[in-house]
């Protein structure tokens, strides 16, 4: 098993959570363009024509996660987009390098999109509820960037890309700890 890839594939994952196009879209031009190998058949996202329709998701989530209302539906739309491209992603990623089984690389992919995708999404009602909706598209920049960011890191840096993840995932868990006991004494009796 070839460590730097599993490491690799967890950032590709949570990179995922955070924006899912984007590390499709990432991926797969780097792939076009020999920087990096994606593992059969994932490397068929290459092709002209999923390139071009991941460049359009991309961007219309890159915008659309802007607008007020729109972002909400995006984000709906995400609990399902986002740990399919995980599993992509984790798949994709150690099918080249490592010997992880398919299934096993799918739910560790999906599973870990997952996680980072529902902590964003519990942290951007708390952004709504105390800035009117104003702090949403700055969040959702910072998801953004956060997102290829993680994409550039686990191709460039792996090891570092997994411990990035490991602290994205603490700090998320940490912050929905700290909103649950808020809401529970906001809600005790006085």
């Amino acid at each position: 098993m070839d460590l730097a890839s599993v490491c690799a594939a967890f950032g590709l994952s949570a990179a995922s959570g955070l924006n899912a196009w984007l590390p499709l879209f990432a991926g797969a031009l780097l792939n076009r363009l020999d920087v990096v190998d994606l593992a059969a058949p994932f490397d068929d996202l290459s092709g002209t024509g999923w390139i071009v329709v991941l460049g359009v998701l991309t961007a219309a989530d890159f915008i659309g996660d802007k607008i007020p209302a729109i972002d909400h539906v995006l984000h709906a739309v995400g609990t399902v987009i986002a740990p399919i491209s995980g599993a992509v992603m984790f798949t994709g990623e150690t099918g080249v390098d490592a010997d992880v089984p398919t299934l096993v690389a799918a739910l560790l992919g999906a599973g870990t999109a997952e996680s980072v995708h529902a902590g964003r999404a519990a942290v951007r009602p708390l952004s709504t509820a105390t800035t009117g909706g104003a702090g949403n598209p700055v969040l959702s920049l910072i998801e953004d960037a956060g997102s290829a960011f993680l994409v550039l890191v686990a191709f460039v840096l792996p090891v570092l890309a997994f411990l990035l993840v490991v602290g994205l995932l603490v700090a998320l868990f940490l912050g929905w700890r700290r909103v649950r006991s808020r809401r529970a004494a906001a809600r005790a009796p006085t």
